[in-house]
């Protein structure tokens, strides 16, 4: 069976249901292809942070912001590090994303635009979020959808994963391959879009491009399929030797090499002064708990063995988050005195000694940290890394530790493209016919070596849009 089709878009997620729609909305006729059983991708899981200048949003609430302003807060967040052809074409038509979603009911976080503090913040409230995440993208994607299908141009193929990329004798991509209801379905296409998301929940390509061991909360479908399709085409990779984790997560209770993000460890310094310390496998802190700046810690993260730390308190510590923000999302002091013991990396113990012996950390390094520490909260200075924040000395049994990993939510490495989508051969040269978008195309290329705020999401959904339309007239 061989069908025919304008247009291919692999992968029903942020990036490829807008492309998709617009294409068919401009008169290609198009087919949308997702090996899951539903549409949405990682807008299951994200939080689904997207950033701009100059909406409606920010003007009915008097904020001032411009392109400019958004730029330089990118360069500055960044180091520099973004691809700035791609990130201009994305700050230039941001507004005009958030707008549309806006216009079409999207669900807005009443608090929105705001500055976003889990990672490094711009200077100006430009993040915008949904009431229920990204999932509130989901619902407006679903009428998106609904309206695209309509038109008789567009149509959606799930549970259909694409196995080969077909090219012609000059190198030109020419179409795919699908895996359909048990059988290998040839399609052609004048043009093939990737939209196949990261790498993060798989173990092998993650070590290879991102150089790390990975500890994942990232979707399911987060194989890299698109990568690896490509690259039997001899496609570039950019943005390697760019990886950075996500400030610790907890161990998945029945899953290894996995994290829960949704009972998470609070371990940003604005969200809450820390009580704990942190201490890697050899009982030793390896920063200042209270630094303000998460990228920082991120980046100090990645120097200590396996980024795997503990943080590491008493019962005194545990007891003064009862009238604040608790350590663990959602947990009260009860709540992990039941876990102790009962949840993986979560320990309890009457001595030092004892839980250094469960959680496998030195002895001897810990209990010396624990005596360093408990002289600088007496002297009120911390002479080795600086704390400020230092309110109780680690003495009051029983004490605790809690496992925390380097964990990975998206990656940051992916396909090689050019200002036009195209994806790039290793010798930088585009593979006619082929293009990328959303995080296929690796984080680092519009945040750099960063965490910058709604800049995965936002780039995805405006380069499927301008793509979308740019392949209709084509």
């Amino acid at each position: 069976m061989e069908l025919d089709y304008d247009l291919v878009v692999v992968g029903a997620g942020t990036a490829g249901i807008p492309c998709a729609a617009e294409a068919a909305h401009g008169g290609a006729r198009v087919l949308l292809v997702e090996k899951d059983h539903r549409v949405g991708g990682t807008l299951h899981i994200s939080g689904g942070h997207m950033a701009a200048a100059g909406t409606r949003r920010q003007a009915e609430r008097g904020i001032a912001d411009s392109v400019e302003a958004h730029l330089a807060d990118i360069r500055r967040i960044s180091g520099g590090t973004v691809r700035e052809d791609l990130v201009r074409t994305v700050v230039e038509n941001a507004a005009e994303t958030v707008d549309w979603l806006d216009g079409l009911g999207f669900r807005f976080a009443p608090e929105t635009p705001r500055v976003i503090y889990g990672h490094e913040p711009y200077t100006t409230a430009r993040t915008y979020y949904g009431v229920d995440e990204a999932v509130s993208i989901l619902e407006v994607y679903e009428r998106v959808l609904a309206d695209a299908t309509a038109t008789g141009r567009l149509e959606l193929w799930k549970n259909a994963p694409v196995i080969e990329l077909l090219t012609g004798g000059d190198g030109r991509v020419t179409g795919v391959t699908v895996l359909r209801d048990g059988q290998d379905v040839r399609v052609s296409a004048r043009h093939v879009v990737l939209a196949t998301g990261g790498f993060a929940a798989e173990p092998e390509l993650f070590l290879e491009l991102e150089g790390a061991p990975l500890v994942s909360a990232a979707h399911p479908t987060s194989t890299g399929d698109g990568i690896l399709l490509a690259r039997e085409l001899d496609a570039g990779i950019q943005g390697t030797g760019s990886f950075l984790p996500s400030f610790g997560g907890l161990p998945h209770p029945t899953t290894p090499g996995k994290a829960n993000w949704s009972d998470r460890q609070l371990l940003v310094a604005a969200e809450r002064p820390p009580v704990e310390i942190y201490v890697d496998r050899t009982g030793r802190r390896w920063v200042a708990e209270d630094e303000p700046s998460i990228d920082t810690k991120e980046r100090a993260l990645t120097r200590i063995p396996d980024m795997t730390f503990w943080t590491v308190f008493d019962d005194a510590m545990l007891e003064s988050t009862r009238s604040g923000r608790p350590l663990v999302v959602g947990w009260t002091p009860e709540d992990l005195h039941a876990q102790a013991g009962v949840r993986e990396g979560v320990h309890r113990a009457a001595t030092l000694e004892e839980l250094a012996a469960q959680t496998g950390i030195d002895a001897e390094g810990l209990v010396a940290t624990a005596a360093r520490y408990n002289e600088a909260v007496a002297a009120g200075s911390d002479p080795d890394f600086g704390r400020v924040h230092l309110p109780l000395p680690l003495a009051e049994a029983p004490f605790y530790a809690i496992r925390n990993h380097a964990i990975s939510l998206v990656t940051f490495a992916g396909l090689d493209i050019d200002d036009g989508f195209r994806v790039r051969r290793a010798d930088g040269e585009p593979i006619t016919g082929l293009y990328a978008i959303g995080e296929v195309i690796g984080a680092a290329a519009t945040c750099g070596q960063s965490f910058c705020s709604g800049m995965l999401v936002t780039p995805a959904i405006t380069f499927g849009r301008l793509l979308g339309r740019r392949l209709a007239q084509s």
